[in-house]
Formats: structure tokens, sequence, C-alpha cells
């Protein structure tokens, strides 16, 4: 019975974690009844309170730091590793103990996601976990907090949807899972964040949303988060006299967001200090950078607040007397976040680029260009033909030059500032008005913290009991190579084809679908397999074989590296075989050969692992 009444919703989010819940028993048709979990964490030594929010930050103590009875929490913990609130603010004094943007990291294609690399950069005495572990570590917090106050009602009997950035590639949304069942969640479903931010949209309006869009409406959410910049499209589309939602395009994964622009402020901050005499170093720098982070969000949130001082302790100085003093205000916070982030310019500028050095250090894949507006500019003008095909667009011109949102919805805590809300709605509406198109109109949400927890359990709840679904499927065309066979010719790789595994709006969780083709496959030597997507080739059908395709048009993803078990084949055969492909729930796409001449042998490739289990 516990399990049919609670619906869970996560945000696993870059900067902060909540949990939301829907009481089904307490619910009924559009009058739900949805709660935020207090999430208990120590706020300083031996103090404990339960916010609704959980800081994504952990903290590795020194074993002097404190005292075994100043962490103690309401369930048995780890005192090698602190959680949440006090972590964030002990990072601010020592930040080469403190993990943070694990999420970040738990999406960078070039490591390995499962090794010790938090704190990047620490010295080697301070000890260090993956963003895969930080992501547990994370989860099991909730997951605690959740069994202490319904012990009746465990977590791992319950059906949990965590939300993941709709452009997470398979890779991450595979990790995001297996954390998730490593805490003993085993009913899983991954939702993308900008569409548990439109579920929040929906569930607040208690029915009255069908009365603020209409059919042939193009919702835009820009969900700007700690860590991220998540674009998508939602169209209103219409099934049998009923208004319906369709996710027709999400934008690439953009490594852009609060974090960039707690260092833009930092390094201002820095550049004044250095006018006085005062220089820091690297370390003092990111404690400098967690302290704009809260100067930034205090002055982002009262308006009647024009400056907060910011904090730095000296080199090997931990008193305050010892620490270096500067002040945030208003004017450079506006400034800086106005004119770097969201510059004003025209709908077809595009993301630039620069050249990059050939050594750097392993860091986060930043986003070369700052302006999101530009990145903005960039994805409308790529979804240009995304409605082409649905019926009821008629204002979208065939041949425009970006897709004319009509609606905008604002996620993420950037956009608790109404004047970035505002900046960027202005200039979209700008290029709205150069193409003689109606304005957006602006679909107020409720909380922008906590939006994404709601819409998770929102959408949980729907999903069992009936109710408003975005309709979509997988956002991307997905393809793997197939190698020509050729002369060997020195200097030369084999020509590749692209081809289509899945197509686009596959819905996850369907039946496996089949490419007609027999392919050779080779087994028993090192082999690699490369994978594609794409977000703007809509029309690819399974089994269509590209030769060529435009450089924006396909994406690579993740390599996968192998050796596929030969068992009584000779090594290197190329065996003949059959392909069929599958999306799972969670967003994996799992690869299936299966040979002409045996039923009982097949070979499977996931898109989430550098490995391969042949069968």
């Amino acid at each position: 019975m516990s399990q049919a009444r609670f619906a869970i919703g996560i945000d696993l989010g870059t900067t902060h974690c909540a949990l939301s819940y829907v009481d089904s028993e307490k619910s009924e048709g559009e009058d739900i009844v949805q709660s935020m979990l207090p999430v208990p964490q120590l706020v300083s030594a031996g103090a404990v309170e339960s916010p609704p929010l959980l800081p994504s930050f952990l903290y590795l103590p020194h074993q002097d730091e404190f005292k075994p009875s100043d962490l103690g929490l309401p369930w048995q913990s780890d005192p090698a590793r602190i959680c949440g609130e006090l972590a964030r603010s002990q990072g601010v004094s020592t930040p080469i103990r403190l993990v943070s943007s694990a999420k970040s990291w738990l999406c960078h294609p070039d490591i390995d996601r499962k090794a010790p690399v938090l704190p990047a950069g620490a010295p080697d005495e301070i000890p260090r976990i993956s963003p895969f572990e930080a992501s547990i570590q994370y989860l099991a917090h909730l997951r605690n907090a959740w069994n202490g106050l319904h012990p009746y009602a465990p977590l791992d009997q319950l059906e949990v949807t965590v939300t993941v950035p709709a452009s997470f590639d398979p890779a991450a949304r595979e990790l995001t899972a297996e954390a998730a069942k490593a805490i003993g969640i085993e009913h899983l479903v991954l939702l993308e964040e900008p569409q548990a931010a439109l579920y929040s949209w929906v569930n607040d309006s208690r029915g009255d949303w069908r009365n603020q869009v209409r059919l042939g409406d193009v919702i835009l959410v820009v969900d700007v988060g700690g860590g991220t910049t998540d674009l998508s499209l939602i169209a209103v589309t219409e099934n049998e006299g009923a208004l319906e939602l369709t996710r027709i395009a999400v934008g690439e994964h953009i490594l852009l967001g609060g974090d960039n622009m707690d260092l833009a402020l930092a390094y201002l901050l820095k550049n004044k200090l250095a006018q006085t005499g005062v220089e820091l170093d690297r370390w003092q720098l990111q404690a400098l950078t967690h302290g704009c982070r809260q100067a930034k969000e205090a002055l982002l949130a009262d308006p009647d607040l024009e400056r907060m001082p910011v904090v730095v302790p000296s080199r090997g100085s931990r008193l305050i007397g010892g620490s270096i003093r500067t002040e945030l205000t208003r004017e450079e916070v506006q400034g800086s976040l106005i004119q770097g982030f969201f510059p004003e310019v025209d709908s077809d500028s595009r993301p630039t680029g620069r050249s990059r050095g050939a050594l750097t250090k392993v860091g986060l894949p930043y986003a070369q260009d700052p302006a999101i507006t530009r990145h903005l500019a960039a994805f409308l003008g790529r979804q240009a033909g995304a409605t082409h095909d649905l019926p009821g667009f008629l204002d979208q011109p065939e041949h425009a030059d970006f897709i004319r949102p009509t609606a905008v919805l604002f996620n993420g805590g950037v956009f608790k500032a109404e004047v970035l809300r505002q900046r960027v709605l202005d200039i979209l509406n700008q290029w709205l008005a150069a193409e003689e198109a109606p304005a957006a109109r602006l679909l107020e949400a409720r909380d922008l913290d906590l939006a994404v927890a709601r819409g998770a359990a929102f959408y949980a709840h729907v999903r069992r009991h009936g109710g408003v679904r975005i309709r979509g499927g997988t956002s991307h065309t997905y393809y793997v190579g197939v190698e020509s066979a050729m002369p060997a010719i020195p200097g030369m790789e084999p020509e590749l084809q692209a081809l289509c595994l899945v197509p686009f709006g596959l819905e996850e969780g369907s039946d496996p679908v089949a490419p007609p083709q027999e392919f050779g496959l080779v087994v028993g030597e090192p082999v690699r397999f490369r994978f594609f997507g794409s977000t703007v080739r809509r029309d690819d059908q399974v089994g269509d074989l590209l030769e060529e395709w435009m450089e924006d048009e396909l994406e690579e993803l993740e390599e996968i590296q192998t050796t596929l078990p030969a068992k009584n084949r000779k090594r290197g055969e190329v065996v003949a075989v059959r392909l069929q492909a599958a999306v799972t729930e969670v967003g994996t796409l799992e690869l299936t050969a299966i040979p002409v001449d045996a039923d009982d042998e097949h070979w499977n490739v996931a898109l989430h692992t550098r490995r391969s289990n042949g069968d």
C-alpha cells in the first residue's frame, strides 16, 4: 500500500538537491497534495537543521578538525564526509577539502567518472572521491532523511523519479541510475529537468494551464543552474480535441551556469584586491569564489541590499583577524552578469571559440563562450524546422532563420534574479519583433529552487494515476559508425558511414528496433564502436545509412573500446550479424548483435560504459 501511496521526485542538482513527494491518498484529480521533504543536515558544529534543500557539497575534514559529537545526525553517518550546509560553509575557509560541482564532473566525457578526482587539484595528502561516489552520498543523505520520517514506506520500496539535464549524455544518465541503485532504489525513472520544470508549472496551475497556452504554442524552457545551461522546446499539440505537450528539441550540453558566474565575480574582486597590493594564490581564489557565490545569492535575493562583505582566509591563517576582507556590490554583480553572460546580441549570433593550448590541466570542459544569449540564438537557429511536421503550427514559417517561441518558462537558481529573467525575455522579444512575430509571453514559475523536484514528483504521480504527460521520446537520433571495406592505403582511414539505430522521438522503454541490413562484426580482438547523435536530423529512420553529413549535424558520442568474446570462433573472425537497438527507461542506448547463423549467441554493447558483455 505504501508503494502506491507516495510518488517521489528527486532533484540531484549541481548546487543543491531536494526531494518532493505526492501523497496519493490525499490527492484527487488535479487537486494534488505535494510536500517537500525536510532534510536534516549539519549547519554548524553540533547544530542540525532541516531545510528543504541539501547543498550539493561534501567536505572531507581532517581527523582532528571536529569532535565526533559535533557531527551527529539522526542516523549513523560517516564523520569523514560532511554533506550539506556545513560542508558548503566550511569549504569557504578550506576549499582544498571541499567537493563541489560533482554533477558537472559526472558528465565529463574525458575522465573515468568513478575515479577519485575530487576535490580537483587538491594536494596529495587530501582524500579524494569520485563524482559517482559524491552522487551516491547526496542520494544516500536524502534516502536517510526520507526513511527517518517514513519508516513504514522506505525509499527502496517506492518508485522514484530522479531528474537529469536534458542534454546529459547516455553515460551520465546511466551513472546517475547506477548511483540510485547503489542506495537501494530499484524502481527508477529518469526525467529531463526542463520537463520537470514544466510539469511543476502545470501542477501549480491547478488545471488552468490549458487556458494559458493554446494549440500551436512553442514553449521555450531556459534552465540555467549551477553547472549547466539546458535549453528545451515543448510544443502544444492536440489529440482528439485535447491539448497535449510534446517535447520537440533539446540543446547541446553546455557547461555554463552559476559556477562560471561565481568565478567571474571572484576574478573581479581579485583584481580589485590586486589594486590595493593584495595578491591571492589559487586556493584563496577558490575560497573567494565560494564567498562570491554567497554574496551574489544574497544581493540578488534582497533588492534592498546594496553590498555584501566577502572574507578570504590569509595564507596559513584560519582566524578572521588574519583574513582578507573585501566586498561585492549589487552594481558589480548585475554589471558582470548581464554584460558578461547575457549580452545583447542579434538572432544570428553564434558562440565564439578560441584557439586552445596544446597542453592543459585536467578540468571541467566549460563552454568557451560565456554568453548564454549567443548559445540561445544558436539553439533556436538549429531548430528552425522543428515544428514543420506538426499540425496547427502555421505561425512558424517554413524557411525562417530560427524557431519562434511563443512562451518562455525560466528555471534554475540563476533566474531567481528578476533582472536576469527580464534581460533574456527582452532580448528574445527583440529577435521576434525584428521578424514581425508576436512577443513571447512569460509563464510564471512558482519556486525556482524547488520546481524540478516538485515537477518530478508530479510526473511520478501522473505516471501511475493518469494526467497530463509530455510526449517526446528520445531527444536525439542515434547512429553507429560502420567502416567501409577497402584496401589498406598509407595515411588513409577507411571511410565511415553512420547507420541510424534509433529515430528521433522513439519512446524510451519501447520494443527494440532493428535495421534490415546484415553487417560484419569483428570478435576476439580489440575493436571500437563509434556512436553519434543528432538533434536536427529528425527524418532519418532505422536502417538509413549516411555516407556524408554536415559538420554540425552529427555529434560524436563516447567511444566504446572492447573485445567481444569469440567463444568457439576464431580470433578476428568477422561474423555476419543483424542488429537490434533499444533505449531503456533511464535513457541507456543498448545495441545487440545477433549472428545470422546462430540463435543462441549474441553480443551486447551499452552506450554508458567502456565495456561490453558477450553472452
